[in-house]
């Protein structure tokens, strides 16, 4: 019983930390557009709010594993949670000075955090339990984490656009200039003060409350292995695939969610509407993680959960990106402006249930890629955590891909295929890429 509760407890803490990760990574949802009209920026200049919270994971990544090592798990989870403390109050300065640099600053050091906490917390969910079953772990942590989104979009937009509409339209329409102009985006800066000193608080508080818990330790297993096996031997071609998986992964889920809002105003949706859309991708994102935990490993395997659900996220991404050709297959005899609305619905409709495709996706492609590698499973965990930052160089790609003329957001999309094409290699050929003929059977 006392080792249920300790088990029990130990899922209570790392759950709290993935809520953490949903919190902190899904409000760049919405920090990008409002730093975008707070320091007036293009698209591609805003694209790197993400890129430069998720590159520092590659910045971070073998350090980060390095460090849990030598501190274990509980240990790099108070480091991470202490750097990330140290990013958020970045914000204020840069609200203050309404510097662009010092916010990407901000941004990078609670990426660098979070590659720490990331580093602790994903592997300790799964070597918590049976390697069978730790899609289902990580699918709890996802819910954690994916709630937490939702949260975190909706407090963050409450707390950063909440009264500051018709702000908001002056300076989207272009009839502001010069000291009037700046005063308003300088108002709409210092909207961030104090969101991010609380989140700051919360960190703190956060720091305390895992050294008070002491997590139970966890040791890796190293029996049957040779003291020389090399992480870079061609015995673990397995997890170098892997890495590459969670690159496109992470990027094409960044990609479906970040960009919502963007391409809602491309689409002449109101912002007042597509405000939404990535609450409801997060909606989304959790109905598939439910539908993870309820058939994950009970009625489908790991891997043919991520196989499924890449072919569903094809089709959706092929529907979003040609919904206009669809509609005109469909109902032939629509108007224009009817023939479009519904393209635009349908369109953004498709790319906000790809986070239900998405959802299963980390939960199975992690555990296919540490499986077996005892005592390197910590360094593996970093190079794995590095690969995160695909959301940020997917990111920056799509956002210069929009701008192009004869490119623009809907055909952006179609940056999502390479990303699936990849993980579905991964998944059918690639997991069982371990330099013997033997396979995995997951």
């Amino acid at each position: 019983m006392e080792q249920k509760n300790k088990y029990a407890f130990s899922l209570f803490v790392t759950g709290t930390l993935f809520f953490v990760f949903g919190y902190i990574t899904w409000v760049n949802s919405i920090v990008m557009p409002f730093l975008k009209e707070a320091c007036n920026l293009t698209t591609f200049e805003a694209s790197f709010v993400p890129f430069c919270f998720y590159i520092s994971y590659f910045v971070m990544g073998i350090p980060a594993s390095l460090l849990i090592r030598k501190v274990g798990y509980s240990g790099g989870m108070m480091i991470g949670l202490l750097t990330m403390a140290c990013g958020s109050i970045l914000f204020v300065p840069a609200a203050i000075t309404r510097q662009f640099g010092i916010f990407l600053t901000g941004q990078f050091f609670m990426g660098a955090g979070l590659t720490v906490l990331q580093a602790a917390t994903n592997p300790y969910a799964t070597i918590l339990g049976p390697i069978e079953t730790a899609a289902r772990r990580i699918s709890i942590m996802g819910v954690c984490n994916k709630f937490a989104g939702v949260i975190g979009i909706y407090t963050i937009y409450k707390a950063l656009f909440s009264g500051l509409d018709a702000e908001l339209a002056q300076l989207k329409s272009g009839l502001l200039t010069g000291d009037a102009a700046e005063a308003i985006r300088q108002h709409l800066a210092e909207q961030v003060i104090l969101p991010y000193i609380i989140i700051t608080a919360v960190f703190i508080l956060l720091v305390i409350f895992i050294k008070l818990a002491k997590l139970p330790r966890i040791e890796t297993s190293t029996q049957g292995e040779e003291q020389h096996d090399s992480l870079f031997s061609r015995k673990y071609t397995y997890l170098w695939l892997g890495v590459g998986a969670i690159f496109f992964y992470v990027g094409a889920e960044v990609i479906a969610i970040d960009y919502l809002i963007p391409y809602g105003n491309d689409l002449h949706i109101a912002e007042s509407v597509s405000k939404d859309f990535p609450t409801y991708a997060m909606f989304a994102l959790i109905v598939g993680y439910f539908v993870g935990l309820l058939t994950v490993p009970k009625m489908i395997s790991q891997r043919q959960a991520l196989v499924t659900n890449l072919i569903i996220a094809v089709v959706l991404a092929f529907v979003a990106i040609y919904s206009q050709s669809f509609v005109h297959l469909f109902k032939p005899n629509l108007d224009p402006v009817t023939a479009y609305s519904m393209s635009a619905r349908l369109s953004i409709a498709c790319i906000i249930m790809l986070s239900f495709a998405h959802a299963i996706m980390w939960p199975a492609i992690w555990p296919l890629s540490i499986h077996d590698l005892g005592k390197h499973t910590e360094l593996a965990s970093g190079m794995l955590v590095m690969a995160i930052a695909g959301g940020g160089v997917m990111s920056l790609i799509y956002g210069k891909l929009c701008e192009l003329p004869q490119v623009g957001h809907q055909k952006a999309y179609l940056l999502l295929f390479i990303c699936y094409i990849y993980i579905l290699f991964f998944a059918t050929i690639g997991y069982k890429f371990n330099g013997q003929k033997k396979q995995i059977n997951k």
